[in-house]
């Protein structure tokens, strides 16, 4: 009986993670190390003035300021490995799908496979339903997206008349939303649905059914970008 390949260790997953943040943007390694250094030192600091010559108080202050500084810098090298993720893949078609599908927690309810494609240009427009209501987050061309978008909405409108929806293009142009800011944007605004009205909505959209592809491109399945360094 074959063995089961062990995932790796943490140890490996942080050396990992390194590797392709400091690759892609080898500035974020110094920029960590950096403000976390200065903040070890400023809690260290604080601590050698008020421990009073406290040898124990200074060595708690130190481990204190060495975790601080280790902790800092491992929180941003953790944003800046999501980011290097987000670049690998942003412009690809199927992008938009494979953030979804690793990004969404707790009552946020959204899918990988789109709700409207252009089969002939690849355009897609994905849907993700929250508190801030449904959100339509179109891949392509802005201009194209336009149908995809209305024909969603009447169909939304149709199942659940009067629930608020809001329109994302994800794209590096004016006006659009960069692939790794997406899920801030999505979540940003005042709350529209409680968590009982998320699951009716839901429940309704998902009895409309949905045969879209998902588009050739990205594997939602094989793409986690990195919340921890």
């Amino acid at each position: 009986m074959a063995k089961k390949d062990k995932e790796p260790g943490r140890l490996k997953q942080l050396w990992r993670a390194y590797k392709v943040t400091a690759k892609a943007d080898p500035s974020s390694v110094w920029i960590a190390l950096g403000i976390g250094l200065a903040a070890g030192v400023g809690v260290f600091a604080i601590g050698f003035f008020s421990s009073q010559g406290n040898p124990w108080l200074l060595a708690l202050w130190g481990l204190s300021s060495t975790l601080t500084a280790v902790l800092l810098a491992m929180v941003i090298m953790s944003r800046k490995a999501e980011q290097a993720a987000f670049a690998q893949i942003e412009g690809q078609s199927g992008a938009v799908g494979a953030v979804i599908q690793s990004s969404l927690r707790g009552s946020w309810t959204g899918a990988a496979q789109p709700v409207q494609v252009n089969a002939r240009t690849r355009d897609a427009v994905y849907r993700v339903i929250g508190k801030t209501g449904v959100n339509l987050i179109g891949e392509g061309d802005p201009q194209k997206l336009n149908k995809l978008f209305n024909d969603e909405s009447k169909k939304i409108l149709r199942a659940a008349p009067g629930v608020h929806i809001k329109r994302i293009v994800v794209g590096s142009n004016d006006g659009q939303v960069r692939l790794h800011k997406m899920m801030k944007q999505v979540k940003s605004g005042k709350k529209k649905l409680s968590r009982g009205e998320i699951r009716v909505v839901a429940k309704r959209l998902d009895a409309l059914g949905n045969s879209m592809p998902i588009p050739k491109g990205i594997d939602p399945m094989n793409f986690r970008p990195s919340r921890k360094m």
